[in-house]
Order: C-alpha cells, then structure tokens, then sequence
C-alpha cells in the first residue's frame, strides 16, 4: 500500500492542526486567566477570546467526527503490539470527548453565570445561552460545570503532552510513519522504516 492511501486526507489534516492550535491556545489562556495578573478590562477581553475560540474547537471537532464518519483513517502500523493500538484508539476517543465536553461545560458555565454576560463571537456573531437556568440550580451547576471544565483542562493538557510524546516515539525511536502521515512536511523525508529494515 503506497504512503498517499496510507495517510491522512488534506481536509482532516487541516482540521487536525487547526483543532491543535486553538487547544494550545486555549490551555495558554486558561492558565493566564487563572493564575496571570490581569487587569480587569484585559482578564475581560482574554475571557471572550477564550469563549470565542472554545466555541471554535467544538464546532472543529464535531466537523471533524463528521469528517471521519465518511473517511476511515489509515491502519496502525504493521506489527504495533495489540495493547499499543488498543491505548491509541482508547486516547483518541478521549481526546475526541474531552473537545466536545470541555467547551460544553465552559458554554454551561457561562449560560449559568448570575452576571449573564452575553457571548459575542470574535466580537461579531452573537451566541446564545444554553436553555439550563430553568432545569439545575444556577449557582450549584455554575460550581459544578467550573470544575469538571478546570480539571478536564488539566486532563486535556496532560493528554496533549501524552498525544506528542507518542507521535515522537513513533518518528524517532520505532520509525514509522504515523507522525508523516499527518504531517505532510514530513513526508518527502523517506520510509526511515524501509531504511532501518534493509540496513
């Protein structure tokens, strides 16, 4: 099978690093708003960048899921142990559950919110509240979704290191083309599997 039917499309390719950037950014932003010495104004303006750009990484994902309803992703690599591919797809369902339940808890969070501060996409597209106020109590909901959207972020960022390290394992120790095969910048560097076994 040649490397091209083996990769990735270009659409989910795009998608993936798209998704990757906003993530990054939002973990950057979370931990500015939390722990950083903002000025109220600035802690504001950061706190609707932040809604904007989850709203963004929901909207991604669920393209995303859609996009690879119709499209199968390429196989493991020949010869990954069993419990390898069953820990990768198990991590991606997770990540793929933590990018649809963090900006929904952060939307439960904000549609909670005694203050009502309305959302205003990248300050053009308004957004609406999610319909909660009248089935949960306002106050404990807030509390609750505040905290399964702080600790799933740790979660999601310890993830994202685990997601990284795994895809480096794959290019520099076991040589594979599982990082190629989503970065397309890679993959006029060789099948260094091909080299290693024929050596």
């Amino acid at each position: 099978m040649s490397r091209d039917t083996r990769g990735y499309t270009r659409v989910a390719i795009l998608l993936h690093w798209f998704s990757a950037l906003c993530v990054l950014g939002l973990l950057g932003m979370g931990l500015l708003m939390e722990h950083g010495d903002l000025a109220p104004m600035r802690w504001f303006q950061l706190y609707q960048w932040h809604k904007s750009v989850g709203i963004t990484v929901l909207l991604l994902t669920v393209l995303r899921l859609a996009w690879r309803w119709g499209h199968r992703p390429p196989p493991h690599p020949d010869g990954m142990p069993a419990r390898e591919r069953r820990a990768a797809s198990a991590a991606h369902l997770t990540l793929y559950g933590l990018l649809v339940g963090l900006p929904l808890a952060g939307w439960a969070v904000v549609s909670l919110s005694p203050f009502n501060i309305p959302t205003v996409l990248f300050g053009q597209i308004p957004w609406p509240h999610l319909p909660l106020s009248g089935h949960v109590d306002p106050a404990a909901g807030e509390a609750v979704m505040k905290r399964v959207h702080a600790y799933g972020a740790w979660f999601l960022g310890s993830l994202v290191v685990l997601h990284v390290a795994a895809a480096l394992r794959h290019h520099w120790v076991l040589r594979d083309d599982v990082l190629r095969r989503m970065a397309p910048v890679l993959r006029g560097t060789g099948d260094r599997s091909l080299t290693r076994s024929s050596s």
